[in-house]
């Protein structure tokens, strides 16, 4: 039997200790061991752009891949900066609601912007 604990993410029983950290190779999941709770709730609402990097309302962020506009011939391109977004909370994973110039009111998801 082994006294190493559970992985927090996915509860898998075959962690091991690298050094400073725990690791999981069930699912790559990486956490210092008795930090685990405090940081997890955190981590687990937070949105993140491409990077991992937390995002907040009123961020500028950058788009990191060609975005065709739904309903237009459009295309954002790589790049693009967007000024001030907003956050929210949405089933279809598009999370930020932003204005893009020359384009208007869009969603986008988190997954394709980086944070400036």
């Amino acid at each position: 039997m082994s006294d190493t604990p559970n992985c927090p993410k996915c509860d898998s029983e075959f962690t091991y200790n690298d050094g400073t950290l725990m690791n999981c190779p069930d699912c790559g999941h990486e956490w210092v061991l008795g930090e685990e709770a405090a940081g997890e709730t955190e981590d687990a609402n937070a949105i993140k752009d491409a990077h991992g990097n937390p995002l907040e309302s009123g961020d500028t962020v950058q788009l990191t891949k060609d975005l065709k506009v739904k309903g237009t011939s459009s295309t954002l391109k790589v790049g693009t900066k967007v000024k001030n977004i907003r956050l929210t909370e949405s089933h279809d994973g598009h999370n930020i609601n932003c204005k893009v110039d020359g384009i208007g009111q869009m969603k986008l998801k988190s997954e394709f912007v980086k944070k400036i």
